[in-house]
Formats: structure tokens, sequence, C-alpha cells
């Protein structure tokens, strides 16, 4: 009997043990199952026309930009990276579809009529869509550009959820409009009448009177209206992944701006000429433009810091991808914007409409709190294209197809070496037809392709950052390497024909 208890006691203690470690592996997939890794909140905010040297993170000295600096000190800043394009749309087209312009549907800027410009087809695989795909909630603010409504470049159309600002971009050129989109449907401003993006003083108005330019004034700003909903839009998704793509119509041109931001610009006693619009070209007119320019930049600062903020305060910070760029360089209406006493794109060449750096090298920030590096930098080539990829092996583990245009930046975000990125190749059918193409240090760069003949230009960025001094004739068989890349990468196209490549 004294056995047989001796036996029990030893079996049930095994019992006992094995019970207990069922139950231990039962709570830990329990626990597993329960409390997934959460994915990453993705932001991304675009800047309109914004130049590569005017945030104070890449240079500026002039224009007060305290969030966005604030962002890269916490974050990293892409020192060598590059939007899809020259000008607005063609630029946009190539961060939505992670196509390089030889590829992608949109080229250049064309207008749609009644409203929009030329759209993204129907079958069109954009970002957002992706996003959606993987569970994200997908929200737009701002300026769209890719599709009037109604087309099938409705945003409402291309995977947003979500969407407020201006579809079209020359609607855009006026920051006091009498309506915006909200989705499908439009939504009146208090500003009556609108205040036009492109006009001209009175006849009889004295330029020299600050009292001329009022007609230029509105009541309702509508970067104020599409920060709201942007935040909106933030709280409403806080428990859930959301995508937020905020394509904020600052600081592209007309300058409008209320006047409690001029001030602080005013006091520092800059010479400030008028912008009169005098030969009737450009946007309306401003009685000190450097300061309108200086102060819209600012305010566009205080919109992200807004964003920061609230991601702050709702505790989303730490599992939040914030990354901050522009869809091209500065305007080269100097008139307007006079970025040669802005300094804004530093030693670059070239402005908004150009191929060469000053025109595509954007600045770029991107912060995620336990991944990248506080204060970190990169010179790695990258592109609008890269964060298609990039995102998708992050958020989805999903590696990008072998056909792919883009390049994942993931690896150099986190710290990681990486290999060279294969050549940018970028393409414009406007401004007198372009192309240029980034190889490592080496860059080729074509101008005036609706002449007859075609001539290359090469150019060693790291040698040569302003692009001044063409080595083309000393280095024929790069510069053919070069020739050779660029015909396979570009696509005919019957709508943004490259000529005489096309013809």
């Amino acid at each position: 009997m004294s056995r047989f208890r001796g036996l029990f006691h030893r079996r049930g203690s095994l019992f006992v043990a094995l019970c207990v470690a069922t139950f231990w592996q039962f709570c830990d997939g329990i626990e597993a199952r329960s409390e997934p890794a959460e994915k990453p909140n993705v932001v991304f905010i675009l800047a309109d026309d914004l130049g590569y040297n005017e945030l104070g993170s890449f240079g500026q000295e002039k224009i007060k930009t305290p969030n966005l600096d604030r962002l890269a000190s916490q974050g990293m800043r892409l020192t060598q990276h590059y939007s899809g394009n020259a000008v607005c749309a063609p630029s946009r087209c190539v961060l939505m579809t992670g196509k390089h312009p030889g590829h992608a549907v949109v080229r250049n800027n064309r207008e749609a009529k009644p409203e929009g410009q030329w759209p993204l087809p129907a079958e069109e695989v954009t970002l957002a869509k992706k996003m959606n795909a993987i569970g994200y909630t997908t929200g737009g603010f701002g300026k769209w550009g890719l599709g009037g409504p109604s087309s099938t470049g409705d945003p409402m159309d291309q995977g947003f959820d979500r969407f407020f600002g201006y579809n079209c971009q020359y609607h855009a050129h006026s920051y006091y409009p009498s309506y915006l989109w909200s989705d499908r449907a439009k939504i009146a401003l208090q500003n009556d009448p609108e205040i036009p993006g492109h006009a001209s003083l009175a006849k009889d108005a004295d330029p020299a009177d600050p009292a001329s330019y009022e007609p230029f004034k509105g009541t309702d700003y509508a970067p104020d209206r599409i920060n709201a909903q942007t935040l909106e839009f933030v709280k409403a998704n806080q428990d859930k992944p959301f995508f937020l793509y905020y394509p904020t119509v600052i600081p592209h041109v007309a300058l409008h701006v209320p006047d409690e931001d001029l001030k602080p610009y005013h006091d520092l006693g800059w010479k400030d000429p008028p912008f009169t619009r005098s030969k009737g070209y450009g946007y309306t007119p401003h009685f000190t433009p450097r300061a309108a320019y200086a102060a819209m930049i600012t305010r566009m600062d205080r919109y992200v810091g807004n964003v920061l903020d609230l991601l702050d305060e709702l505790g989303l910070a730490d599992n939040t991808i914030v990354i901050f760029s522009s869809d091209n360089g500065t305007t080269h209406l100097e008139q307007e914007v006079d970025y040669e006493f802005f300094d804004s794109v530093g030693e670059l060449r070239g402005l908004k409409g150009s191929l060469y750096e000053g025109g595509v090298r954007v600045p770029t920030i991107v912060r995620w709190p336990g991944h990248i590096e506080p204060g970190s930098s990169s010179d790695r080539i990258s592109g609008f294209e890269d964060w298609m990829p990039t995102l998708m092996e992050i958020l989805n583990d999903e590696p990008a197809s072998e056909d792919a245009d883009g390049v994942s930046l993931a690896a150099t975000l986190k710290g990681q070496e990486q290999s060279p990125r294969k050549p940018l190749y970028r393409e414009f059918s406007g401004y007198g037809g372009q192309q240029s193409l980034r190889a490592g240090d080496w860059k080729a760069v074509r101008q005036g392709l609706t002449k007859k003949g075609i001539k290359t230009e090469l150019y060693n960025i790291k040698e040569d950052i302003g692009e001044q001094n063409d080595v083309a004739a000393k280095h024929p068989k790069i510069v053919a390497r070069m020739e050779r890349a660029m015909k396979e990468e570009h696509s005919p196209s019957e709508v943004f024909p490259l000529k005489p490549i096309d013809n």
C-alpha cells in the first residue's frame, strides 16, 4: 500500500508538473495572440515648392522652422533625397505609384477641365491602396493634383478613406478660395468674394501704398481648415493603424498669409520691395513679399508642430513613422520669392522646373522612435519612388518586386549598411524637355530635348555639387553608359511625349 502511495505521489507530482507547464504554455499562447505587435502609424507631410536650404536643419538662417528642426533632431535627415520630378503633379505621381518618371502615367502638369489635372487610371496601384490592403485607415489632407472630382484619379477612388482640401492644383493657387473638397462634397468657405491666385493691382492703385494690397487678403484661410481636419483624422483613428498623407499647399505662391504672421519678419527690418505684378505675370501682388514667404513657411512649420504635439498628447509618437519632404525645389519666380536673399537652394544649381539638383533635391526628414537614431543623417541616394517599397517592407514584410522602380530604404533608416542604389532616373517633358540620371557620384543631364540635337552633360556631384563643370568630354565611356541607361529607363508616352526621343 505504501509502495502504491509512493508511486501515486511520484506520478501525481509528474502529472501536476505537466499540468503547470501546459498551463503556462497556454497562457503564453494567449498573450501572444491577444497582444500582437502594433503596426506603426505613418504620417507623410509634403511641402509644396520648398527649397533644399529653407529649413533651419538644412542650413536656413532667416526663416524660423523650430518644429521641423526638432523633428530633425529626433530623427534622420536624408541629404541626397530626390523628389519625383521638377513640378507638382508628376512628382506626386512618383510618390503615390512608386514608378519613376520614365514609367509613370503623369509626367507633367496638365489641367483637365472642368477641375483637376490629368488623372491616374482606375487600375493604378497607389500607396494609399497598398496601405488600405494591409489594414490601414487612410486620409489625405491638402493638395491632390492627380485627377479631378468624379474622374478615375479622384483620391476617394485611389485608396483614400478620407480627403479634405484642394483637388485641383490651379484652385490651390488661392489660399482664400470659396470652397474646399470634403470627400466628394464641396464645403463653402467664408471668403466672399474668393481671393484669386492670379490678379493685378487696380489701375489707379499706388504700388507704394500698403492699402493697395488689401484686396488680396481674405477671411477664411484654407490651410487652417486643412490642418484642423488633419488633427481630427488623427483623433478619430488613434486606436487603429492609420496612414496620414498631408500634402500642404505651403509655400507655393500666391503669397497669401494672415497679417499676424508677418509682424515677426517685419520687425527684422528687411529691405523688402513690393511685388506688384506690373507685367501681368505671376501670382497676386504683395507689399512685403520676403516677409510673406518667410511667414508662410513658419506657419507651415506650426501646422507640423500641431500634428507632432497631438501625437505626443495621444501617446502615439513612439509608434508613428513621420516623414517630411517637398515635391520639388524653390520656385523660379524671383520677384515673388527672393531665393537669393534666402539662399533657398544653397550651393545647388537650378530651381523648380529643372532637373539640376536645386529643382529636385529636397529636404527630407524621417522620425521613428526606437528605430531611427536621433540626430542622424544619411547621404544615400534615394527618391520618391523608394517610399512605397520602404513602407511595405517595414509594415508588411513585403519585398519589392524585381521590376519595381523604387528601392527600400528600411535598412538605411535603421542605421544598417545598404548596398549602393541602382541609378536614379528622372525625365520631364516640360520646360524644354529634360532627362537626368544619378549613378553614384556621377550625374548626366540633358536639356532642351524639344530642339534638334541632344547633348549630354556630365557632372561629378561629389566634387561639383553645384554642377558647374561639365566633364562629359573627359569621360566618353561614362557618358555612353549613362545614355544607354537613360534609353532603357524611358518608356514612350503618348500624353507626355519626350521629344525628339519619342519621334
